[in-house]
């Protein structure tokens, strides 16, 4: 398939970095999140039966939604540790390993995730995925996703310009960072459908792209 016809506006682009979301884009956790915070619904008694519409969203900003303001800190503070524990079954998304290791020598990516550091460190040691060397956890911004803190942060750390970056999503909250922090946006049905994503590509995952460096920046391919 010619570059054109898949990545639509990003072919032929050049980039100064490659922002990675990582639940979802990179390992798919997504039978541990379930059935992490199914657990925490049950502990706290709330109504919870799917967990999938506050995909992509820091845990913190999710327990609010659910609780009293006086469970907030026990709340956001369980959930982590429910998930930090539970790390059966995730795995590293097609594609993944290889878009870092691309990328890893030229110090042109990140990471940028919703989940907490321990909770982030946890998983990567889980699958066994070799990060970039910066890593922007939830607990290192003010507020995460759908703001564009993390994406700012991320891109502020590689001393870089957001608006020269490509942002990799699977989330509509993490597309939306992407876009307010500025950055062009490739998405991944990976965990949502393609009409509940907006971006200037829609890929299966990341086995169907590559990420080629060159001395001006990053270049993102079809396969």
């Amino acid at each position: 398939m010619a570059d054109n016809d898949l990545l639509g506006s990003l072919a032929g682009r050049t980039f100064a970095a490659v922002l990675f979301d990582m639940d979802g884009t990179l390992i798919d956790s997504t039978p541990a999140v379930e059935r992490s915070w199914l657990r925490w619904a049950a502990e706290f008694n709330v109504e919870m039966t799917s967990f999938g519409t506050w995909h992509g969203i820091p845990a913190a900003q999710i327990v609010p939604k659910f609780l009293p303001e006086e469970q907030w800190e026990a709340g956001a503070r369980r959930i982590e540790q429910i998930e930090t524990e539970d790390t059966e079954g995730i795995v590293v998304l097609p594609g993944a390993a290889e878009a870092l290791a691309a990328l890893r020598p030229s110090g042109r990516s990140a990471i940028a995730t919703s989940c907490v550091s321990a909770l982030a460190k946890a998983r990567i040691a889980a699958t066994g995925l070799v990060p970039p060397q910066v890593l922007v956890t939830a607990d290192m911004v003010p507020v995460g996703k759908p703001d564009p803190a993390p994406y700012l942060l991320a891109a502020q750390q590689l001393g870089v310009d957001p608006a020269d970056c490509l942002v990799v999503e699977d989330a509509p909250a993490g597309l939306t960072s992407g876009r307010q922090a500025g950055a062009a946006c490739l998405a991944l049905t990976t965990t949502h459908t393609a009409d509940q994503l907006e971006a200037e590509a829609i890929v299966p995952d990341l086995s169907a792209v590559q990420f080629v460096v060159t001395e001006a920046g990053v270049q993102v391919q079809a396969r």
